[in-house]
């Protein structure tokens, strides 16, 4: 005989646990969500909707749980659920429609609902509903809590059912002390309960001592002891328990037509994305508290599948909930299963407690709503008025209030999206375009230039600009992109803009390039873009996109670059060429030509001539490798050379350039340290060579002139020092 392994049990008594804790608090606020959307049908559907409650706990947690996959999250009705059902059967039953159609509509109206939500899973919006912003968020929870607030006050204080917040509350004669002592003493239960019974949840504590304080009064009102035409309780079930509502469904299902369809997609749709929603931030919140990650997609498949389950057995709709969800993390729940036993536990609570249902006080369910309903307001936003910066947060919150209240919460959250994208737009057009701004005589390329050169870029480097961009550019900015180039416009012939932290470009902004583009070419000049990233966060292909507007086609004067240095190298080599005007197929230098050998005696330029050999190198060739131990020094006669970090296989990074005229290997030469990084030709290079050996040989009969080299050396290393710091300054200011 198989041994029992009791390990397999222990491990399931967490989920067990946590779905108990958890139908403790979801089943009491089901019950109310569902009594406040049925009771305004009249007569016995206050009762009706206690049980379509209910089966929305049964059976949205159980198919949630099984299909969803997010762990430890319970689903179950919610509030926004009741408050657009509660407003929709509200709504049509003031137009005149029967309670039987209404009823068969609230049903059609969650498996829409439903419906919508399976398609949001399936077409990957998901992660777009997730990220709504936060005033949209809390502005229409806000909105939910003060509309349920505002629905069960009468309820709370005993008025007449036809009796709307305002009727209610300036009509004292029209309130019953029995529904106001109830639900002020569920309301200070629920309340202070959490301070002295911390394993029973506050929302059992509440219903519990409001159907006391309804018995004890009883006692003294002997009418309420009358199950029946008793406007303080729920009622009676019916005989025909679940069976009532599907008869009385199937019933108005003849006279249902596309014409009532059609009136139910609005609402379907404001249910799908509030439920959506709801769901979404729960699970955001559950990730944070279990480090996991949840598949918001699946999630909404999941939720969409147990709406629709939940509409064919005639249960109210629902979401993932925070309470209950919460509650069944503390209780030591450690999968999804835990939800499944939350459904399983619901049903067996039905079964066994039923009957007790209908002593269930009105004004208790309506105070439990409340305290749910004043919790839901977010008064934290109210410090968002104490800024300047955040007004306009707390205008969008008050907004979808506002409209929550006045209109729907679909338009609510319209208006509050609508809203947040203005106030994106405005930040990003309050914030700079520009990054920043170096004339050409403050930045310098990694081109190690001679002093003649040098002198030319400092004398003639106003004739250029690099501009380092930032953020969006979109038709919100521009224009202001416009305006800041507009001055250099005027007097620079080559305006740089390295573009690598750009997030985003449209039309307007490729236009405005194209116009600025035009006019440098008019008086020969050149747009030149560097660093133009390959893909935007948002998957443009920016290059693709200048190519596609004609903004960079073939024979377009703009030049693009793949980086700012390689652009500035550019416009640094038409500058200096155009001073001094030299051919392009020069011979390479002799020695008295370099600024190191200055001022030399020929006989010793002829001496060190001798101990020097000549070296020629193809375009892309290696000269020398990092950790390479020869002291060669190299002079460049024509061509020029990068010196190159290797970061990874394949991969370096561009330390700095040289061209003719210029040398490099000095530190190997020096100090006899190894090669710190790669010289690679850049172009076909033709170079003398001087080895270590060969000066220290030459030092031996020239000991001043060897000096005099050394010399030469030190202050052409200082003078690139300078050069160096100077521009790091530039940059920083």
């Amino acid at each position: 005989m198989a041994k029992f392994d009791i390990s397999r049990l222990f491990k399931y008594m967490g989920d067990v646990w946590g779905g108990a804790a958890a139908m403790l608090v979801a089943l009491p606020s089901a019950i109310a969500f569902g009594v406040t959307v049925y009771a305004p049908l009249g007569g016995s559907y206050a009762a009706m909707g206690a049980v379509a409650g209910i089966i929305g706990v049964v059976v949205i947690g159980i198919v949630a749980a099984l299909f969803g996959g997010t762990t430890r999250l319970i689903s179950a009705p919610c509030a926004p659920a009741a408050a657009v059902l509660s407003a929709f059967v509200i709504e049509y039953t003031a137009m005149g429609v029967g309670a039987d159609m209404l009823l068969l509509m609230v049903i059609i109206l969650g498996l829409l609902a439903g419906v919508i939500q399976l398609i949001f899973g399936v077409i990957g919006l998901g992660r777009l509903i997730k990220y709504m912003p936060y005033p949209v968020v809390s502005g229409y929870l806000s909105g939910v809590g003060l509309y349920i607030i505002a629905s069960q006050t009468p309820k709370f204080l005993g008025a007449p059912k036809e009796s709307h917040f305002w009727d209610s509350i300036l009509s004292p004669l029209l309130w019953q002390w029995q529904s106001i002592v109830i639900g002020v003493l569920t309301v200070i239960a629920m309340l202070y309960a959490p301070r002295f019974v911390k394993s029973v949840p506050a929302v059992i504590v509440g219903l519990l001592c409001g159907t006391a304080a309804y018995f004890c009064i009883s006692f003294f009102d002997a009418s309420m002891l009358n199950i029946d035409s008793n406007p303080f309780i729920i009622g009676s079930l019916g005989e025909g328990g679940l069976t009532d509502g599907f008869v009385e469904r199937a019933y108005a299902l003849g006279g249902f037509g596309f014409d009532k369809l059609a009136l139910l997609l609005v609402p379907a749709l404001t249910l799908a994305v509030l439920l959506s929603i709801d769901t979404l931030k729960t699970c955001v919140v559950l990730d944070a508290l279990t480090r996991t990650s949840h598949n918001s997609n699946k999630e909404l498949m999941a939720q969409g599948a147990a709406n629709i389950s939940s509409a064919i057995a005639g249960g109210m709709p629902g979401a993932g909930t925070m309470g209950a969800t919460l509650v069944n993390i503390s209780s030591g729940a450690t999968s999804r299963l835990s939800g499944v036993f939350e459904g399983v536990l619901a049903l067996a609570a039905f079964v066994l407690f039923g009957s007790l249902i209908a002593w269930v006080p009105i004004a208790s369910l309506a105070a439990i709503l409340i305290v749910i309903g004043v919790r839901m307001i977010d008064r934290h936003s109210f410090s968002f008025l104490r800024s300047r910066t955040t007004v306009l947060d707390f205008v969008v919150i008050a907004s979808v209030v506002t409209t929550a209240l006045t209109a729907s919460l679909i338009m609510a959250s319209a208006v509050g999206v609508v809203l947040a994208i203005f106030l994106f737009i405005r930040e990003q057009i309050s914030a700079s375009i520009v990054h920043s701004r170096l004339n050409g005589d403050e930045v310098f390329s990694k081109q190690v230039r001679i002093q003649d050169e040098v002198d030319i870029l400092q004398e003639k480097g106003d004739c250029y600009v690099v501009y380092e961009l930032q953020g969006s550019l979109f038709f919100g900015t521009a224009n202001q992109l416009y305006s800041i180039l507009e001055g250099d416009l005027k007097t620079k012939t080559y305006i740089i803009l390295d573009m690598k932290r750009v997030q985003s470009v449209d039309l307007t902004a490729a236009h405005i390039l194209l116009q600025i583009k035009d006019i440098l070419h008019d008086k020969g000049g050149f747009l030149i873009l560097s660093h133009i990233p390959s893909k935007l966060p948002t998957g443009q292909d920016m290059e693709g996109y200048f190519n596609q507007v004609g903004l960079i086609r073939h024979h377009s004067p703009v030049k693009v670059f793949a980086d700012a240095d390689d652009a500035i190298e550019w416009v640094e080599n038409e500058v200096i060429s155009s001073a001094i005007l030299e051919p392009k197929d020069e011979d390479g230098l002799e020695l008295a030509e370099f600024e190191l050998f200055d001022g030399r005696h020929e006989d010793t330029l002829v001496d060190i001539g001798l101990q020097m050999r000549q070296q020629s190198y193809k375009a892309g060739e290696t000269i020398f490798s990092i950790g390479d131990s020869e002291r060669d020094l190299y002079l460049i006669r024509k061509g020029s050379v990068r010196i190159m970090l290797p970061i990874k296989e394949e991969q370096s990074f561009h330390l700095r350039s040289m061209g003719k005229g210029n040398f490099f290997g000095e530190f190997g030469f020096l100090d006899g340290g190894t090669r710190y990084a790669d010289a690679v030709a850049d172009t076909d290079v033709d170079l003398f060579v001087l080895s270590r050996e060969s000066f220290d040989e030459f030092s031996k009969h020239h000991k001043t002139a060897s000096l005099m080299f050394m010399e030469g050396l030190a202050v052409i290393l200082v003078n690139r020092l300078r050069i160096t710091s100077a521009e790091l300054g530039a940059r920083d200011a």
